[in-house]
């Protein structure tokens, strides 16, 4: 349904540069960037055609969206029957690895690299990491261990298989594991993330309800793609759920004892061109000046706060999260790489980790509209993300709050304040119904070397 849109704000997603390069950078690669605006009459795909069945839409080769290798992208849309419903939508972003190096964009050297580096076919939602639905509670009608009141709703899923957690905009060629045989890849999350928005804007009328949610590499991109969404769609009601993926709090110009993510965040920004007249930073900043600034990735958080002070904004992770820390660390740091991977890891992982979770959290506490759920930990997925599978083990005992479904509930009811809960009484909950899964899943973490 195409419609006028006008602009809201959000702030620029930022990491760090290198610091030679940052005075250079700050007065020319912003300069040329133009405003983003929804594209709601073309390069979006065509609209489904069914209800309460998956169907695959593919974005247009000219909407420059596409997977790591080059081939389409495609994103899957599942329509409600519920008469009530039909203008409520959830939008979920998908977790997985990122990389900047040959091998881990090809999935070769670990579970941290790229996940569906071959492209996503059109019969991903039974094929795929999506496993019919079932990997989150929010894609699924009927989820087996899980209930969540957008069940009921429209239902969008954002597949990943770009390797920038659904941020970038170059390409890449990688030839450092094998010179003679590089590999050209597509870092293109960020038009991925446009085509989204531009269907969105075109075949959903105004929603009276939208979630906007993702896991892990989800989690950023939720949290990178949700002005976007909202600027194309212009719900009534609007929320974030962003899971397990952190934009913490980095100055380009930070010490590593300052903010231990400066390494990853100074690669990251160059290896998936969040710089340049077209990057995410650069072309965000460009569309909604006031919300936040370029030379910290973590001003996305409190930006989207300032810009979009009606909407509720959630983010949850776990204190003891040892699988985005070492995706976040263990390259950077030999003196954490050099120790086998383990306990004795995991803890040094932590103490980093455990610093930037509690900067991000007192950067959000002047906002009211936004919202922190940080659990210790659980034993399922070395306490990383809250909403795979199920929300079993996510409870705070303290805060007599059952399990992160609370939160999800919270950020989805206006009458009442944003809950904000981070737990103190230090335990590690096993995940009730998925135990076994549990220990298996442990055991092959140990067997990858996480």
């Amino acid at each position: 349904m195409q419609r006028q849109v006008g602009h809201f704000g959000l702030s620029a997603i930022a990491a760090v540069f290198a610091a030679a390069f940052a005075a250079a950078s700050a007065s020319s690669a912003w300069a040329a960037a133009t405003p983003w605006t929804p594209n709601t009459s073309g390069n979006v795909g065509p609209a489904p055609a069914s209800f309460n069945k998956w169907e695959a839409i593919e974005a247009p080769a000219e909407s420059g969206a596409s997977c790591g290798n080059g081939t389409p992208y495609r994103f899957f849309v599942n329509r409600t029957t519920n008469a009530a419903n039909m203008a409520k939508t959830v939008i979920v972003f998908e977790g997985g690895g990122a990389c900047w190096e040959q091998n881990a964009c090809q999935m070769k050297d670990g579970v941290l690299g790229a996940t569906n580096y071959k492209g996503i076919p059109t019969n991903y939602m039974s094929t795929g990491l999506a496993l019919g639905g079932l990997i989150t509670p929010f894609t699924s009608r009927t989820h087996p261990l899980q209930k969540v009141q957008t069940q009921s709703w429209n239902i969008i899923y954002a597949p990943y298989c770009t390797g920038d957690v659904h941020t970038g905009n170059k390409t890449a060629v990688y030839g450092d594991a094998d010179p003679s045989a590089p590999i050209t890849y597509y870092h293109r999350g960020f038009k991925n993330g446009e085509a989204i928005a531009n269907w969105v804007g075109r075949y959903l009328p105004k929603q009276d309800k939208l979630l906007v949610t993702g896991f892990s590499a989800g989690g950023v991109g939720a949290t990178a793609m949700y002005g976007l969404i909202r600027l194309a769609d212009q719900p009534k009601q609007s929320a974030l759920l962003g899971d397990s993926g952190p934009l913490f709090q980095v100055d380009r110009n930070a010490t590593p004892e300052e903010a231990p993510s400066v390494l990853l965040h100074n690669k990251i920004r160059t290896a998936w061109g969040l710089d340049g007249d077209n990057g995410l930073a650069s072309k965000m900043i460009a569309t909604f000046p006031t919300a936040g600034t370029v030379d910290n990735l973590g001003s996305l958080t409190t930006g989207l706060a300032k810009v979009f002070p009606q909407d509720r904004l959630g983010y949850a992770v776990f204190q003891r999260d040892a699988i985005f820390s070492s995706f976040s660390y263990t390259k950077f740091y030999p003196e954490i790489a050099a120790v086998p991977a383990g306990a004795k890891r995991d803890e040094l992982l932590n103490a980093k980790w455990v610093k930037e979770v509690g900067t991000w959290v007192n950067a959000m506490k002047p906002y009211s509209n936004t919202g922190y759920y940080v659990p210790y930990g659980r034993d399922f997925l070395k306490s990383h993300t809250l909403t795979t599978a199920t929300f079993s083990g996510t409870g705070i005992k303290e805060a007599n709050l059952p399990d992160v479904g609370a939160f999800v509930d919270n950020l989805l009811d206006t009458s009442k304040p944003v809950m904000r809960a981070y737990e103190t009484q230090r335990t590690v909950q096993n995940a009730e119904g998925i135990a076994l899964f549990s220990w298996i899943s442990n055991a092959l973490y140990s067997l990858l070397g996480l």
